[in-house]
């Protein structure tokens, strides 16, 4: 697991963990029951504060990505399979927003849009 933590970034890093590992969850890099690393060792591996680690894990637990298990650790939550096709959409149209305010940014419109999107998708 790949996680990267920017001390110049204006978000948490509590939250910085958070959004990382619900978008390894969410891309399927992490499997439903897939264990996690213990918070002391995750802590350990980043090298910030245990408090830090067990305020990402019980956030991403309270929002039903992960489950703890007393004495076993932490693990990919079982995912109701609509309900993650949902979230899944909801990145993609994120990302997709984005780039079209980018586009507009740019000055490309629509059609020229559209075009960059069929060429990366063939690519893809």
């Amino acid at each position: 697991m790949n996680i990267i933590i920017s001390n110049s970034s204006p978000e948490p890093i509590y939250q910085q963990i958070v959004t990382q590992l619900k978008q390894l969850i969410l891309e399927g890099d992490l499997k439903e029951a897939e264990g996690l690393p213990s918070i002391r060792t995750l802590a350990k591996e980043l090298q910030i504060s245990v408090i830090t680690t067990k305020r990402a894990y019980e956030e991403l637990e309270r929002d039903g990505y992960i489950e703890t298990v007393a004495g076993k650790g932490s693990f990919v939550a079982a995912q109701n399979k609509e309900l993650l096709r949902e979230k899944r959409l909801r990145v993609v149209e994120e990302k997709v927003a984005d780039a079209i305010a980018a586009s507009k940014t740019a000055g490309l419109n629509q059609q020229d849009l559209l075009e960059m999107f069929k060429l990366l998708y063939e690519e893809i």
